[in-house]
């Protein structure tokens, strides 16, 4: 089961945060050769979507770090938005590592 997490997202800044995956035992997952995507939507049934970049940080430890850029993130349009983020294995498994809501703050400065 994917983990719950609120995260905020400052329209026009830039965005990043890690993201450590474990196991059912609580360990590290590795992730060497594994791939990672991530959306955010308006809802769940959006058909538009909004791409972080996702990079995997430290394979050994299981990091992953979860990105959007200060332009990106200017297009965003303010409230409360759903994401979540999912992991292939290299046996082609997806799972949804973390999912939750994302509230994008409206930016005063442009």
């Amino acid at each position: 089961m994917a983990g719950f997490a609120e995260i905020q997202i400052e329209q026009g800044a830039s965005f990043s945060t890690v993201i450590t995956v474990n196991d059912s035992t609580g360990a590290f997952t590795n992730l060497t050769s594994y791939t990672a995507a991530a959306q955010l939507r308006k809802s769940y049934y959006s058909s538009t979507a909004n791409n972080f970049t996702v990079t995997i940080s430290n394979a050994a430890n299981g990091e992953l770090t979860m990105a959007m850029t200060a332009a990106n993130t200017a297009n965003l349009t303010a409230g409360r938005m759903v994401y979540d983020l999912l992991i292939t294995s290299p046996t082609s498994v997806k799972t949804r590592v973390v999912e939750g809501i994302a509230t994008i703050l409206p930016s005063v400065t442009r």
